[in-house]
């Protein structure tokens, strides 16, 4: 089954809205309607992401709690297909879904990073979220077939519009960073015993400096091992640019905020290929066999699970995964970068990272 996201406007109906001047706005929690802070100004040239991307096989995570639960805003289908969030999620002019996500704002739990960012649903209709009909297995897995499918394929072009200006701790790997697509393992070690650990065989990155013209892609692959296990680490891989120990100015190896660029994960029995493109820059591809651990580079890694993620399940993800945490704390991934929590301090002071996609294609 293929699903392209790209697709021409279509009336979308709207079942909970709060309507602002002359516009219509689906809030993100499924409740009576409350009156809605923004404005005619706000919406303009804002349009609901599902008039223009089929999302009916994405859930949507987002940095807020609109209805003050005390948990972080998920919209699935159908209603995604109904939200505009005119902050964080909408459609602009040229019809480019647009994801942000602010350093300083609600997030998942245990996370300190904040996101808008899509989770893949591959059976919306008949599985809970986590249930295996939702997620995608290795052809290794030992009970492959339970799962919705074996392998899987997501295709995407975007650009990087922002990302965060300021850290306390800027040394730190994951500053100026923004994510903008994930394989995600599963949490639950009950599907299959030693693994389950909730592990990222998978992260596209886009990281630049303040003071560079050009920021960096690289992806991450994660050792598949228990939380507390102190070989369990992120090794980056090149693809234009530096990787996200650099701080050397990338120069024109690297890709300017606003410029598109492509990426396809292909997950093809235990093999995930990765392929990159941009105008003016190499094609640069990537093979490496996670049911294992022989790297991409054809290297044993000693210190990685010889079963590689052979015994978990995934999904795919993609949108704005911020980075630049604002926890400032001792560990690598906490950047503290500058935020304040209120939105509109922190846009104009350019505290968040932000990402346009043009397309996403699932398959």
């Amino acid at each position: 089954m293929i699903i392209n996201l790209k697709k021409s406007m279509r009336s979308v109906p709207v079942v909970v809205v709060a309507v602002v001047s002359s516009f219509t706005l689906l809030t993100a929690c499924e409740a009576p309607p409350k009156k809605s802070a923004y404005t005619a100004e706000d919406l303009a040239g804002k349009r609901i992401p599902g008039s223009v991307m089929d999302l009916s096989h994405w859930k949507i995570t987002l940095p807020m709690d609109s209805n003050r639960d005390g948990k972080i805003d998920e919209v699935e289908p159908p209603s995604i297909s109904r939200l505009l969030e005119p902050r964080f999620f909408y459609a602009n002019e040229s019809g480019g879904v647009v994801f942000t996500a602010p350093n300083k704002a609600k997030t998942t739990s245990g996370s300190t990073n904040t996101r808008s960012e899509l989770r893949q649903m591959i059976d919306p209709q008949g599985s809970k979220t986590k249930a295996p009909g939702n997620n995608f297995a290795l052809a290794a897995h030992s009970k492959a077939s339970r799962y919705g499918s074996i392998g899987g394929r997501l295709s995407a072009t975007l650009a990087v519009n922002h990302v965060a200006v300021e850290a306390k701790n800027p040394d730190k790997k994951p500053a100026f960073s923004v994510v903008v697509g994930q394989i995600h393992a599963g949490k639950d070690d009950s599907m299959a015993r030693g693994f389950g650990y909730g592990n990222e065989p998978l992260k596209i990155y886009y990281k630049k400096w303040p003071n560079h013209d050009r920021g960096s892609v690289f992806w991450t692959y994660e050792r598949n091992l228990e939380k507390d296990d102190a070989n369990r680490t992120d090794i980056a891989y090149p693809v234009w640019g530096n990787v996200w120990d650099s701080s050397q100015d990338p120069g024109g190896q690297g890709l300017s905020l606003g410029e598109t660029f492509s990426y396809t994960v292909d997950v093809d029995g235990n093999v995930m290929k990765l392929t990159f493109e941009a105008a003016g820059k190499p094609k640069v591809e990537y093979a490496v066999d996670l049911s294992n651990n022989v790297d991409p580079n054809g290297k044993v890694d000693e210190l990685d699970n010889p079963r590689g993620y052979s015994g978990d399940w995934f999904y795919f993800k993609a949108g704005a995964y911020n980075q630049c945490s604002s926890k400032d704390q001792d560990g690598m991934w906490y950047a503290g970068c500058a935020g304040s929590g209120v939105w509109e301090e922190d846009s104009r002071a350019g505290h968040y990272a932000q990402v346009t996609f043009s397309s996403i294609t699932l398959d």
